[in-house]
C-alpha cells in the first residue's frame, strides 16, 4: 500500500490552497499512492483569528472539492483538516474519502492544543475551538485504519484505543511547532508505533517563518518496529511510504506487546 505524505506550504489564499493540494494529489496518484495524506489546517492559517473565516459547513468548498477528486483519481484521501463550522460552534475536522469519493470518516480533533510553554510558543485552541467526543477508526480494503489531529496523538490511550479496535496504520495530520517539533516529533511517532506495533504516518504542513504560527514540518512515516520510513524536512515536499502490512503480524508474533497485556491488573485502586 503506498502512502503519498503531501507536506504542502499554506497561504493565506483558501482557493490557491485548495488548488496546491489537488494538484499535488494527482501528481501523487500518477506516482502510484493508493492514499494521499494532507497536513492539518491545509486550507486556512493556522490562526485562532482566521478558523470562523475559512470555517465550512457540511457540503463546503474544500469537501466537495477534495470529494470529487477522490472520485476522479480513484484514490483514497486523508484530508488533513479544515475548521468545520456546526452547531453554532467551530470544530478542527478531518474527513475521509473513499474512492468512489464518499465520505468514510469524520474525526473533530477531541483533545485541544492549549500552551503557554516559557521562554517558547503561547497558543490556546479552546478560545475558538471545540473538541470532539469521538475514537475514529474507519475500513477500507487494506485493513483497519485510526485518524487523529496533532496534540490528540500525545494520548497514549488514544492511540491504544484505536489499535484495539484493529487500527494497523494511525493517519495523524499534525503542525506542531517551533518549541514541540523539535522535542518531541520524531520521539511520539516512533514511539507510538511502538508501543501500539502500527504504523504512523504523520503529516503537517510546510514551514512558513512568516506565518502568525510556524509548522515544523518534518512528516514522517513510522514502521511497526519503530524504524522511520521516510521523513521531510522543513520545505514543501511529497514523500513515498510503501506500507508492507504483513509486517504489523511479524512483529506482533515477535514480540507479543498487545495479546500479553494484563488488563486484569491496569485499574487504579486506593491505597489502604
Amino acid at each position: 500500500m503506498r502512502v503519498a505524505l503531501i507536506q504542502m506550504l499554506v497561504t493565506a489564499d483558501k482557493q490557491k490552497n485548495l488548488d496546491t493540494a489537488c494538484s499535488k494529489i494527482k501528481e501523487a496518484s500518477e506516482q502510484g499512492a493508493h492514499i494521499a495524506v494532507l497536513p492539518e489546517m491545509f486550507c486556512c492559517p493556522y490562526d485562532n483569528n482566521l478558523f470562523f473565516d475559512y470555517g465550512e459547513e457540511e457540503g463546503g468548498l474544500a469537501q466537495r472539492t477534495m470529494s470529487a477528486l477522490a472520485k476522479e483519481l480513484g484514490i483514497y484521501i486523508v484530508a488533513g483538516s479544515i475548521p468545520e463550522l456546526a452547531e453554532g460552534k467551530i470544530y478542527n475536522t478531518s474527513y475521509v474519502y473513499c474512492r468512489k469519493g464518499k465520505q468514510i470518516a469524520k474525526h473533530r480533533k477531541i483533545h485541544l492544543f492549549d500552551i503557554n510553554i516559557e521562554g517558547g510558543q503561547r497558543f490556546m485552541e479552546s478560545d475558538v475551538l471545540s473538541p470532539g467526543d469521538s475514537i475514529t477508526t474507519f475500513e477500507t480494503e487494506y485493513g483497519t485504519f485510526g485518524l487523529c489531529i496533532c496534540f490528540d496523538f500525545r494520548f497514549e490511550e488514544l492511540a491504544r484505543c484505536m489499535c484495539l479496535r484493529g487500527a494497523e496504520v494511525i493517519f495523524v495530520p499534525a503542525a506542531f511547532n517551533m518549541t514541540t517539533g523539535p522535542a518531541h516529533w520524531e520521539l511520539l511517532h516512533r514511539q507510538r508505533a511502538v508501543d501500539n506495533q502500527c504504523f504512523t504516518v504523520a503529516v503537517a504542513p510546510a514551514r512558513d517563518m512568516t506565518a502568525s504560527y510556524t509548522s515544523y514540518g518534518n512528516s514522517m512515516a513510522v514502521e511497526p518496529f519503530g524504524s522511520v520510513i521516510c521523513r521531510a524536512g522543513a520545505e514543501e515536499a511529497t514523500l513515498y511510504a510503501d506500507l508492507d502490512m504483513e509486517r504489523i503480524k511479524a512483529i506482533r508474533r515477535q514480540l507479543p506487546i498487545l495479546s500479553a497485556r494484563r488488563t486484569d491488573l491496569y485499574e487504579i485502586h486506593e491505597v489502604k
